[in-house]
């Protein structure tokens, strides 16, 4: 069976269903859980308390996170443990926007944040500039990690950086700026960051339709970037940063300038990052140095592992199911939560290499196999090869 075969038999299989799964998402983002929030009775049954909600959101900014990683690392082998860095650089934007909303309504009635006159700080310093506008604090969350990220892969990249080594940078970069943070003399909150929001855009965050519109504008989002990266790694430019992923030198010899594609989706994924962090301060509350802790980073890389690097909606399914079961068991089990997603991840490398949705492709490829498509391609393949589950295999990675 040639490749285009394979292709057309691809989205016969999982275009419509893709399709129909993004519809359904939208629906539980733009309807049930307005409805159930908004509208339904705190005594109803079909009632979402704020925390569900704000659960929710949390993990949908995840999910964000996960995305980005993915492009660089599912589709270019570009493994980063300092993306955390970049969420964070978002997430430190938006709230500096917040704190300048709080006004004369803190606890020492100043017109500057709260740890600044605790500090002893006489003026905002220079970096706080122009912070009270929307505007500026939404080009802020868009240039300070797309920015960071461009010099530092422009150098990087030109260096032939790669592999284990360009890893471990991107863990020291992260580092060293939540060590940077951390300081008082930064004028970021040190250890404590930013809190104790009031407003976004004139309305009072505490309110349940602000959360909700928050909510919703995160699930846009979300379903905006899957698009967008489904456009990217199909097009020409994904089909080459594919190939550079799996042999760069090949695709120099071909005449092909590696350093400009990799560059390019490094600094769009952490784009994205920004976008997910802005996204989540609001909803969480709250934003400090901690955020870029390595490990938060190295649990990023975890999401797009267990739900299946190189296919996009398997990053959200990871990101989804690991988030989902850190919630249970730093509630229930909070000191064994470390344990489990430890043996989480070692399970997934040992038996799962191509994720959750890599394992569920592979079955539904088989399935389809043994019940034979319309054209009967797939069956007659299967045969003359004599092994079902290597054409099984080659279909799942093409999809990927």
């Amino acid at each position: 069976m040639n490749g285009r075969q394979t292709s057309t038999l691809a989205r016969r299989i999982y275009g419509p269903r893709a399709w129909a799964t993004l519809g359904l998402f939208a629906l539980v983002v733009f309807v049930v859980f307005p409805v159930c929030n908004l509208l339904a009775a705190d005594t109803s049954p079909l009632h979402l308390s704020a925390y569900w909600v704000a659960l929710a959101g949390k993990i949908m900014c995840y999910a964000i996170v996960a995305l980005a990683m993915d492009l660089i690392w599912g589709y270019a082998g570009i493994l980063s443990l300092g993306h955390g860095l970049f969420f964070a650089l978002g997430g430190y934007a938006m709230g500096m926007y917040l704190m300048r909303q709080i006004g004369r309504e803190g606890q020492y009635k100043s017109d500057l944040p709260d740890f600044m006159v605790f500090l002893d700080w006489k003026s905002l310093p220079w970096h706080w500039w122009n912070s009270d506008q929307f505007w500026w604090a939404a080009v802020l969350i868009v240039a300070v990690p797309g920015v960071l990220a461009f010099v530092f892969g422009f150098f990087a990249f030109r260096s032939r950086i790669r592999g284990v080594y360009f890893s471990i940078i991107t863990q020291a970069l992260t580092y060293a700026a939540m060590l940077l943070f951390f300081r008082n003399e930064t004028g970021f909150g040190g250890n404590n960051g930013f809190t104790d929001f009031k407003r976004l855009l004139g309305f009072e965050i505490t309110l349940p339709s602000t959360r909700m519109a928050l909510f919703v504008i995160t699930g846009a989002t979300l379903i905006v970037s899957l698009l967008v990266a489904r456009y990217i790694v199909t097009s020409k430019a994904g089909r080459v940063l594919q190939a550079i992923r799996d042999a760069e030198q090949r695709v120099m010899f071909c005449g092909y300038d590696t350093r400009h594609y990799k560059l390019f989706i490094w600094t769009f994924s952490a784009v994205l990052c920004g976008i997910a962090g802005a996204l989540y301060v609001p909803q969480v509350g709250i934003i400090n140095p901690g955020e870029m802790s390595p490990a938060n980073s190295i649990e990023i890389a975890i999401w797009v592992a267990v739900g299946g690097r190189g296919t996009l909606a398997g990053a959200i399914v990871g990101a989804i199911l690991v988030n989902g079961a850190k919630s249970f068991f730093t509630q229930a089990f909070p000191e064994y939560w470390l344990y489990v997603l430890g043996l989480i991840f070692i399970l997934v490398t040992l038996y799962l290499p191509q994720g959750v949705v890599g394992l569920l492709r592979s079955l539904q490829a088989r399935g389809a196999q043994t019940r034979g498509t319309p054209s009967g391609a797939m069956q007659a393949a299967g045969t003359q090869s004599g092994g079902t589950q290597s054409n099984s295999s080659k279909l799942s990675e093409r999809q990927a």
